[in-house]
């Protein structure tokens, strides 16, 4: 069964490289979205198994995305990817409720095993 995944991040070419990666992998993309807003607005609707949330984006940025997705599902599964790789970044992001946090550009490997980690103990809990 293919993991449904949503993609957060305002740049085209960064989703468009995320999503040619998790496809490849074998997951499915629910959706590309360009902003934290959407992204609260469509999680509801789209259910998905994992988020990618990038932090510096127009109208709302990651950390607000995060907390507000986890505030409508408690065991939502969000890794941050973004360019800002200062400490304070990543401390709000892990407190937000990601679950991990990768500086881009993101090492595709080490990446992927984390994204199939997280899946594979949200399945192992349900």
């Amino acid at each position: 069964m293919a993991r449904r995944i949503l993609i957060v991040d305002d740049a085209p070419m960064m989703r468009c490289m995320m999503k040619d990666l998790l496809e490849e992998a074998g997951y499915e993309i629910v959706a590309e979205i360009g902003t934290g807003e959407e992204a609260v607005q469509r999680y509801p609707e789209l259910k998905p198994d994992l988020v990618t949330m990038d932090l510096a984006m127009p109208d709302m940025d990651g950390i607000a995305a995060i907390q507000a997705i986890v505030k409508i599902d408690p065991k939502a599964t969000v890794i941050v990817c973004s360019s800002m790789g200062w400490s304070s970044s990543m401390t709000a992001a892990i407190k937000a409720g990601a679950k991990e946090f990768f500086i881009k550009p993101v090492p595709p490997d080490r990446f992927l095993a984390t994204v199939k980690a997280l899946l594979d103990k949200k399945i192992s809990q349900a």
